[in-house]
């Protein structure tokens, strides 16, 4: 099988296990709402600034597809979405690049319909640096996402077996002249890692938690089921971030985002962004470009209004929010700090 037909094959399965109403960790958090929040709806206080670039909100059209016809297509329409609302976006893998040049167009047509907005181009951790540093200039991207994903790798029948990546990374990082986001997929980051990863003076962190697309089932579904038992591994994107806290590093948040409400409880635990993948992906697919614009234009009214409810003036008033979690879960994350 070509890496272009894998990628058809996981959009293909993605859209097979999507459920809209799963359950997640962020339903194991909670918000307080006081009764007196003293504000106003401003849909203004949205605003974000990436790489002197206003953006209208602080989530994004987070990492898909990319490298064959169909990717290329779906990239167009993100990227046209992207442009009318105004929001960042986010390519999927292009290391494919390394042996297939010529699928670099089903990239480049993002920056074609959105010249002037905000586009992060997205790498595997062994991808050479020269082509990252080339794809990033092709691009004129605004970031790159170095993704990690072992788990994904091992299930996945042609993955790779050899997880040496830091050497690497810091080339890429070296390589490229824009700041280095490294992006789990799925699978969170756990507290040594992201320490790691601080010690190798990286900054910025998409936690890409468990919750939302599940590769390991994707994987599972393409090998025939070899490794079911790792279905649930991983740490969810509010694990993530909460083993995140205090260690000054600066976090985006992904992985089962569903709706405003979890863009408000990411904010609030110290995330700067969130990325939503899949649940635009499926708003597209069922009601085409209209419905996704619309979809995005509604979640930013919703936001602002979310913000006030929860008696914030502004972004950065979320984590001041008052929160708690459900008693279960409340032990889980002590323990896990605590092994931190």
């Amino acid at each position: 099988m070509t890496i272009s037909d894998r990628k058809q094959e996981h959009l293909k399965l993605a859209h097979q296990l999507f459920d809209p109403k799963k359950r997640n960790d962020f339903d194991r958090m909670h918000l307080v709402a006081p009764a007196l929040p003293e504000t106003y709806v401003d849909q203004n206080i949205l605003q974000v600034e990436i790489n002197h670039k206003r953006l209208a909100a602080p989530f994004f059209i987070e990492a898909m597809t990319g490298g064959n016809k169909q990717s290329q297509e779906i990239n167009r329409h993100l990227a046209r979405i992207a442009a009318k609302t105004n929001i960042a976006m986010a390519l999927g893998s292009a290391s494919l690049l390394e042996k297939h040049p010529e699928r670099l167009e089903s990239f480049l047509v993002a920056r074609q319909e959105n010249p002037d907005g905000v586009l992060l181009a997205n790498v595997n951790p062994n991808t050479n640096p020269e082509l990252a540093q080339k794809l990033v200039t092709a691009l004129n991207a605004d970031a790159l996402q170095i993704h990690v994903n072992v788990p994904q790798e091992i299930v996945m029948p042609e993955g790779d077996r050899d997880f040496l990546w830091l050497k690497n990374m810091d080339a890429i990082r070296q390589a490229v002249n824009v700041p280095v986001i490294v992006k789990a997929v799925g699978f969170g980051f756990d507290h040594q890692s992201l320490m790691r990863l601080k010690a190798h003076h990286y900054e910025w962190i998409d936690v890409g938690g468990r919750g939302g697309t599940n590769f390991v089932a994707i994987e599972n579904q393409r090998g025939h089921h070899s490794y079911d038992y790792l279905q649930d591994l991983g740490l969810s994107t509010i694990q993530s971030l909460v083993l995140g806290e205090n260690t000054g590093l600066q976090f985006i948040a992904s992985g089962g985002v569903r709706q405003p409400l979890d863009i408000i409880k990411s904010l609030a635990l110290g995330a700067h962004g969130v990325g939503i993948a899949n649940t635009f992906l499926e708003t597209l697919r069922s009601q085409g470009e209209e419905g996704l614009f619309n979809q995005i234009q509604n979640w930013k009214q919703q936001l602002a209004s979310l913000i006030a409810m929860f008696g914030a003036q502004r972004l950065s008033d979320l984590t001041k929010s008052t929160f708690y979690f459900d008693a279960d879960f409340e032990q889980e994350l002590m323990h896990l700090k605590k092994q931190a």
